[in-house]
């Protein structure tokens, strides 16, 4: 088949892209990298800086439109899948959709489907909308909830998702908010990761627990990382011959990789019931997650055997007390790292992934 992926998160596509190359499909991905992450593509659709970035990356992309026909499959990252306005956006998918014989939307983060269901009907006990029955008032959840709702964006969102011939759900949480409104399209698929060819359950006789946390820019309030920073800070505090910490804030995917190695555990997302791109990808490197692992996460994939993520609920007591309990007990750490590569590598390694993106498209075709 030839595939089209279009837009970028956390690695997916690009990762998703090199397992369906393995699988013997011509596959492009074009995308601006994930901004600063700048992870890799075949055509570049990064918006170029300054006043007149939009316009420029509006002529880059009417360039690149004629290299977007005749794809047997063109997937979507997001209804958002360059940095342009839904106003803008809305004919280019008019024009893929017109161009190629399907198109595929992925539900894999921020859309209107997410941030609606999250604030208005609340199926989770806690989000990055809400904590039980009470909406998040902060800052950084209100900035999306006035970009998604009532504009342009829920527009483009719902057409999207009713004109497209499948919706992927990369996560449970998102298959919570995309299922009740398409069940007959809505095809729940793991994230894909690329295995290490080998790595070291062994702490290597380390006197200290190495934890490792990543902060967004602009998105640490809203993930919940400036809580479990803190947490982590603390906790290092009390035992600084116990614990080293390690901070990544802002920097490429490729330094990101660098600063993670070796450790023994990593801090993400405060509000996910399951792990995403980042802590996955650091479980297959025997990393320890400490983050999502609600008994959903466990369920939507049919494992009830492993568990290898240190669950937390969304408090700043939970974190700490966790964290403590592993720096405190650091006979657990081989065992649970063990546990976390044979997770990754039963539900996501990224030729298993493939082979179910595989038969979808055929499906579809």
């Amino acid at each position: 088949m030839k595939i089209l992926l279009l837009g970028e998160y956390s690695n997916v596509h690009w990762t998703l892209a090199e397992g369906l190359r393995q699988l013997g499909h011509n596959v492009t991905v074009a995308s601006n990298g994930d901004f600063w992450k700048d992870y890799p593509r075949d055509i570049d659709l990064a918006r170029p800086a300054g006043r007149l970035g939009a316009l420029r990356l509006a002529m880059r992309l009417a360039t690149a439109l004629p290299r977007m026909r005749g794809y047997d499959v063109v997937q979507l990252i997001n209804p958002i899948f360059a940095e342009l306005s839904a106003e803008r956006l809305l004919p280019i998918y008019r024009y893929l959709r017109r161009h190629n014989k399907r198109v595929v939307l992925g539900a894999f983060g921020m859309d209107w489907y997410w941030v609606h269901t999250c604030t208005e009907k609340k199926p989770l006990r806690y989000s990055d909308f809400n904590i039980g029955d009470q909406v998040r008032t902060d800052e950084a959840a209100v900035k999306e909830q006035r970009d998604w709702l009532g504009t342009a964006k829920e527009q483009l969102n719902k057409l999207i998702a009713d004109d497209c011939d499948a919706i992927v759900t990369g996560l449970y949480e998102y298959d919570v908010c995309y299922r009740p409104y398409f069940p007959g399209k809505t095809r729940f698929i793991p994230f894909p990761i690329k295995l290490p060819v080998t790595y070291s359950a062994d702490q290597c006789k380390r006197s200290k627990v190495t934890v490792f946390i990543g902060i967004s820019r602009g998105r640490s309030q809203y993930k919940g990382t400036d809580i479990m920073l803190k947490a982590a800070q603390d906790v290092h505090r009390k035992y600084p011959h116990r614990m080293k910490l390690v901070v990544a804030e802002g920097v490429p995917f490729a330094e990101y990789q660098q600063l993670m190695e070796g450790s023994d555990a990593i801090l993400d997302q405060l509000y996910s019931y399951t792990p995403s791109m980042n802590p996955l990808l650091a479980m297959s490197k025997g990393i320890i997650c400490i983050g999502g692992g609600e008994p959903e996460n466990y369920a939507i994939i049919n494992e009830d055997e492993l568990r290898p993520i240190i669950n937390v609920q969304p408090t700043y007591e939970s974190v700490y007390e966790e964290l403590e309990q592993l720096v405190t007990h650091p006979k657990r750490i081989p065992h649970l790292k063990l546990q976390s590569r044979e997770y990754v590598k039963r539900h996501h390694d990224y030729l298993k992934v493939a082979r179910q993106y595989e038969q979808l498209y055929v499906s579809l075709l």
